[in-house]
């Protein structure tokens, strides 16, 4: 008799079945854009959702694309998903985007796995990579279309190279993979944006919390996070000490 399939497993073969799933519909709907990434949201949404109900029937769920039900906040244990991270990205052809499943255990990010398949790989916090040597100088994450002045500052001070890249998935694993360092977002996200990704970069060993250092926690009844910062441990707190420097231009 086969061993029940733990949290991190079914995490990690449901972020990829959505992946394969979006894939093949990109390949082969011949739909593009805006269409093909309300289409992609909605299929891979009823996958994961179908999924974790039938695996997890007492837990809740937190999903970017269902209705949000406040019975949740009654639960120790919630999975947290983002069907799509990078609607944008994956409706323009490009490889910059993410499936995002999680699981907060009283507030904290302690299962994640999060599916890239542009790269045809998943991460996940229950098989964390080594972490490879920094990069010199070091190489900060910023939004494709709408950098952060907060990020820019303190790039500038730590003679950071910036690095555009799409979805919050695909700049948070960037780092757990070494190809950047720092991630640093006060732009607004979701629980779903991010607790993913936060439980695969705390696994891996990386320093996650919000940009004032204090840790992020989630299942809230306003599922709305300002700001999120993953780096490696060794620069953190020269981040967290500029970041609390910024102070915006005046008008």
């Amino acid at each position: 008799m086969s061993a029940p399939e733990s949290d991190e497993q079914l995490a990690e073969r449901l972020a990829t079945a959505a992946g394969r799933l979006l894939d093949e519909l990109r390949a082969d709907s011949g739909l593009e854009g805006k269409a093909l990434g309300t289409e992609g949201d909605a299929r891979a949404n009823a996958l994961l959702c179908r999924e974790l109900r039938a695996a997890r029937p007492d837990d809740a769920l937190l999903s970017e694309e269902e209705k949000d039900d406040a019975a949740r906040l009654a639960h120790r244990r919630v999975w947290i998903v983002d069907p799509l991270d990078g609607t944008r990205e994956y409706g323009e052809g490009r490889r910059d985007w993410a499936v995002h499943v999680a699981l907060a255990i009283d507030g904290v990010a302690s299962v994640g796995a999060v599916a890239l398949p542009g790269q045809g790989v998943t991460l996940t916090s229950g098989a964390p990579i080594a972490l490879v040597p920094a990069n010199t100088p070091p190489r900060m994450l910023v939004s494709r279309t709408r950098p952060a002045a907060e990020a820019v500052f303190v790039a500038e001070r730590l003679d950071a190279e910036l690095v555009a890249m799409g979805s919050a998935g695909a700049k948070a694993m960037a780092v757990v993979q070494g190809q950047a360092d720092i991630y640093l977002h006060t732009g607004g996200q979701y629980e779903w944006d991010n607790c993913a990704p936060a439980a695969v970069a705390a696994a891996a060993g990386l320093h996650v919390s919000r940009v004032d250092g204090s840790p992020i926690r989630y299942n809230n009844p306003d599922p709305y996070l300002p700001d999120l910062l993953i780096c490696r441990k060794e620069l953190a707190d020269a981040v967290l000490r500029l970041a609390a420097a910024y102070r915006p231009a005046q008008e």
